[in-house]
């Protein structure tokens, strides 16, 4: 009887684990590109990060919720697939207000900096603006 639990805990264990797609791991290393050139200006690059699809007819807008704290400098970075041509990127506060950024955009990329003047919950909100269907992910550096 112990060993049918365990296996079904190990069986339950093994198919929460998510193996990441060929485009998933595509879209990463988009995003760890432009990331880099923020890491060779000193920002350390955070080790979660959040993947998902954008795009298509509807021209999917995604909205991630990220929890900043004044003083510090954050670069937001997105990579997607080849099939995303242009992306929109911004950031709001906790009423929904965009934040002034400074901004960066490239062919399935795009960077926002931001250094919060009040700590607490901000949205990077994403937009395919041309393209497909995707695969993206997000992540972002701090100093």
């Amino acid at each position: 009887m112990k060993a049918l639990v365990f296996s079904l805990l190990l069986l339950g264990v093994v198919q929460s684990l998510h193996a990441a797609s060929d485009s998933e791991v595509a879209a990463h290393k988009s995003a760890m590109d432009v990331a880099g050139a923020f890491a060779n200006d000193g920002f350390k690059i955070r080790d979660g990060h959040w993947v998902g699809t954008i795009g298509g007819p509807n021209k999917r807008v995604r909205v991630v919720e990220v929890n900043l704290f004044a003083g510090n400098q954050y670069w937001f970075c997105f990579g997607a697939t080849e099939t995303v041509k242009k992306i929109s990127l911004s950031l709001l506060d906790e009423t929904g207000k965009a934040m002034e950024t400074d901004s960066y955009a490239g062919e399935g990329n795009a960077a926002v900096g931001f250094s919060p003047q009040v700590s607490g919950p901000y949205y990077v909100r994403i937009q395919e603006v041309e393209g497909e269907l995707s695969d993206c992910c997000l992540l972002y550096c701090y100093k």
